[in-house]
């Protein structure tokens, strides 16, 4: 356990509990801190309290000093630089055509880094845009891509309410919000009253979350019958849930009313809620009934299909050729198109392959054995070179 003390760091940042390090601060206090970005400003908002430093002060961040008038003038002059920052990086984003928009500029205290946020449907790369950055600025650049949520908690504004949006103001996170939550609240689900200036779901349906479902387990819902004091029965015809009253709808022969009463009045049972879920279980099996009806349906629809008789070779071919041959032409195209039918289809001519001669090298065409031997070829050739020869002798010897 030790002592630590919240301290608020820009407009839209977390409340980071740090170190007292022995100094003594007041709420509203600037002091000069460390944190994960670096050195920077921020104020005190609650005074030191003995917490586990394991969970909230993982890192062992701490006060360093209380600010002087010389670091809130140093402060007001880095907020000067981060508007001219922000200036050049929108040019060399457009100098560099990245499909990303720009948010918000930020320095350190001690401006040894330069951070950038920026919004964009995918990934981005950079790269060469930090580095004509680092050129310029002569210091250590990051950019860090955000959502929506997080763009609309920098920037700031004034939602529905009138009031200053809650995630610019004290909210140190977003919780998850669902759609189930504006149900419960009997909310109109028009996305245009739900949502933010962010255009998600708004963050303050999550506050009275809780309340509201403790009220819905006490109280009667839509459609349920309940018993007046008069001991009339009626249905539910709305319910007003943070007022706890009802209304109700009940028929007594021919007259007709609505009255409004509190819900400690009525007699209802508390079990009635179990009902709705039972019907929605007959529903779901109702829907799978239906579902298996239109399977058969489908099943009947494709066996009707395939028992219908096919089209004749006569229908077919007066469809494509009604508007482009004469009768005469027709008539002969069917003839040819009946033969080809009854032989069966065209083969292409690569189904048409050469058929293998099985050649036995040892057998003539006739089936005689043909004795291919060296000997017998050479001998051939030899002979008609020596008888060459000796003819060119017996020649010279006459002359």
């Amino acid at each position: 356990m030790a002592e630590l003390v919240g301290v608020h760091f820009r407009n839209a940042g977390k409340v980071l509990f740090l170190a007292k390090n022995n100094v003594f601060v007041h709420i509203n206090d600037k002091v000069i801190a460390e944190t994960q970005h670096g050195v920077e400003m921020g104020i005190v908002r609650t005074l030191p309290k003995e917490m586990d430093e394991k969970k909230a002060n993982p890192d062992g961040f701490k006060i360093l000093r209380m600010a002087s008038n010389d670091d809130i003038e140093k402060n007001r002059q880095n907020l000067k630089e981060e508007d001219e920052a922000y200036k050049i990086c929108y040019k060399k984003i457009h100098e560099h055509e990245l499909e990303m928009k720009l948010v918000e500029a930020q320095y350190t205290f001690d401006k040894k880094k330069l951070t950038f946020y920026f919004l964009a449907d995918g990934r981005v790369d950079f790269r060469a845009l930090v580095k004509d950055l680092a050129a310029t600025f002569h210091t250590r650049i990051e950019l860090r891509q955000i959502g929506v949520r997080d763009e609309t908690k920098i920037v700031g504004g004034i939602g529905i309410c009138g009031r200053e949006l809650c995630c610019a103001t004290f909210l140190n996170g977003f919780a998850p919000v669902s759609i189930k939550m504006a149900k419960e609240q009997n909310m109109s689900l028009n996305p245009t009253k739900i949502s933010g200036l962010c255009g998600r779901l708004m963050c303050c349906l999550k506050n009275e979350e809780e309340a509201y479902e403790e009220l819905n387990k006490r109280l009667p819902r839509r459609g349920d019958e309940v018993e007046t004091p008069d001991g009339k029965t009626g249905e539910v015809q709305s319910v007003d849930i943070l007022r706890e009253k009802v209304r109700v709808y009940s028929e007594n022969g021919d007259s007709r009313e609505v009255k409004e009463y509190h819900a400690s009045e009525l007699k209802y049972d508390p079990a009635v809620h179990k009902k709705v879920k039972h019907n929605k279980a007959s529903n779901n099996e109702e829907q799978k009934n239906s579902k298996d009806t239109n399977d058969t349906k489908e099943v009947e629809n494709r066996n009707l299909k395939e028992t219908k008789p096919s089209k004749t070779l006569e229908d077919t071919i007066k469809e494509e050729y009604k508007d482009e041959i004469n009768a005469s032409e027709f008539q002969e195209e069917l003839k040819e198109a009946e033969k080809e039918y009854k032989n069966g289809p065209r083969k292409h001519r690569s189904d048409f392959k050469p058929k293998k001669k099985n050649f036995d090298k040892k057998k003539n065409t006739n089936g005689e054995k043909k004795n291919f031997s060296k000997k017998k070829f050479n001998g051939k050739k030899n002979n008609k070179k020596s008888n060459n020869r000796k003819n060119f002798d017996n020649k010279n010897k006459n002359k």
